[in-house]
């Protein structure tokens, strides 16, 4: 039986050179380096902060607070961001706009400091360029979610319009918005992105704590 024959000095230099490259790769599969994990966790927080009233409403309580109906109204019951109920008499005039194909109408309601946006009925169907109809005059009762106007930035410009109409009464300076349709724990994509959102993050902060630890 013939004995392995040694190295050469060639051979052995080679070697340590793959022994050095492998040691020197182990140590890059570590992860992420801490700014970048710190940075990556920066973009999710900040993420979840733009969508935080969206989650948190998702969350409230689905059963509506109860707001009255004309001449009772129960403004003591007020609060932001939850699912509500109201009964009332429109306003002569309103405010339309088009979303995702479809029309809607924001009228207040006579008396009160709200404003319900909801789809636009037969009757209420408007050309732009041309003055908008006059809506529904029936009274009616709606459900949806209750947002004060400074959290309802997206409506800020027609929520001007219907106060300088004059036709709602703002209450403590600020007019009340109810979009009709929209209830608690129905937007499981909003959810979804949440939760990928939350898992982004606890992965970057572990592997942040991984690299600090092997530094």
């Amino acid at each position: 039986m013939s004995e392995p024959s040694p190295q050469t000095p060639t051979e052995e230099a080679r070697a340590r050179r793959i022994a050095e490259l492998e040691a020197r790769l182990s140590r890059r599969r570590v992860g992420v380096r801490p700014v970048a994990a710190l940075m990556a966790m920066a973009v999710g927080l900040a993420l979840l902060g733009m969508q935080w009233q969206d989650l948190s409403y998702f969350l409230s309580p689905s059963v509506p607070l109860t707001l009255g109906a004309e001449g009772a109204y129960r403004f003591e019951a007020l609060v932001s961001n939850r699912y509500a109920q109201v009964h009332g008499v429109p306003t002569v005039r309103g405010a339309y706009e088009r979303a995702d194909g479809a029309l809607y109408v924001l009228v207040g309601l006579r008396d009160s400091p709200f404003v319900v946006r909801r789809p636009a009925l037969p009757g209420e169907q408007w050309t732009e360029g041309r003055p908008p109809p006059q809506p529904d005059q029936r009274p009616f009762a709606v459900r949806g979610r209750l947002l004060a106007q400074e959290d309802a930035s997206r409506y800020r410009d027609a929520l001007a319009l219907m106060e300088r109409m004059g036709e709602v009464q703002p209450r403590d300076g600020r007019l009340w918005l109810l979009i009709e349709g929209e209830r608690p724990g129905t937007d499981r994509g909003l959810l979804l992105v949440s939760l990928a959102l939350v898992t982004f993050v606890v992965l970057n902060a572990m592997l942040l704590v991984r690299g600090l630890k092997r530094r």
